[in-house]
């Protein structure tokens, strides 16, 4: 087996071609085909939650499932709910 090398030394660059009708057609072209801008990223993902703390609940696998499809069934995340069962209990128990 022959190992693998490169020169690095003896590449070479070369300047890239700036003519205004070059970049222009390759803006066409690369447009036609969806491609997008990476000057201006779009931002991606969701947004960051204002809920950072965590809380880690063994519960039994009934409950879980009955939480997840509630809270879905809301359009909230899970942590609402368990905020709101919170207060709940706080006032209940006249904390």
């Amino acid at each position: 087996m022959t190992d693998f090398k490169i020169n690095v030394g003896a590449l070479k660059s070369r300047r890239k071609d700036i003519e205004p009708e070059r970049i222009e057609a390759v803006d066409r072209v690369s447009e036609d085909l969806g491609f997008t801008s990476r000057e201006a990223p779009a931002k991606r993902g969701r947004k960051p939650s204002p809920r950072t703390g965590q809380v880690h609940a063994k519960v039994f696998p009934g409950v879980a499932a009955e939480i997840a499809d509630e809270a879905r069934r809301r359009g909230v995340q899970q942590g609402v709910l368990i905020e709101e069962a919170w207060a709940l209990y706080k006032v209940k128990s006249g904390i």
